[in-house]
């Protein structure tokens, strides 16, 4: 038997306001994709562990088959903060990016995009099998 698929999503909010520019749903999407590597690295950093260390089986899964994303979209922050609450009762890995709003919305900070993942895509779609492709 093979090992299980692996997969993280990005869930980009297409409804803020003002509507966000394709390249900074692209920059958001981003900074979400790599949330799950940097943020514990700069936790376990000053505990010496290595990449490979804090890495779980998926990830290492995916790191080693190819990085599958799958973009998805939701109509709204609070869409987005309640996947990301659903993504870790389910024990997932799970980041939100909130913008500062600096370049846009209008100097209000806002939820812009989720990432679920990397984790086993049947876990994944158990939170988000019903949302539309971005």
């Amino acid at each position: 038997m093979g090992s299980r698929r692996v997969k993280q999503v990005l869930i980009t909010n297409t409804k803020t306001d003002p509507p966000m520019r394709k390249g900074k749903m692209i920059a958001q999407a981003c900074h979400a994709s790599i949330a799950f590597l940097t943020r514990p690295l700069a936790r376990e950093w000053l505990n010496h562990a290595r990449p490979a260390d804090i890495w779980d089986e998926a990830t290492r899964i995916w790191m080693d088959e190819g990085f599958t994303k799958i973009g998805l979209q939701v109509d709204s922050e609070e869409a987005l903060r309640e996947l990301l609450n659903k993504a870790h009762d389910a024990g997932l890995k799970a980041h939100l990016i909130v913008d500062s709003g600096e370049t846009e919305f209008n100097g209000r900070p806002t939820a812009t995009c989720l990432a679920i993942g990397p984790d086993y895509s049947d876990e994944i779609d158990k939170i988000t099998g019903s949302l539309k492709l971005l």
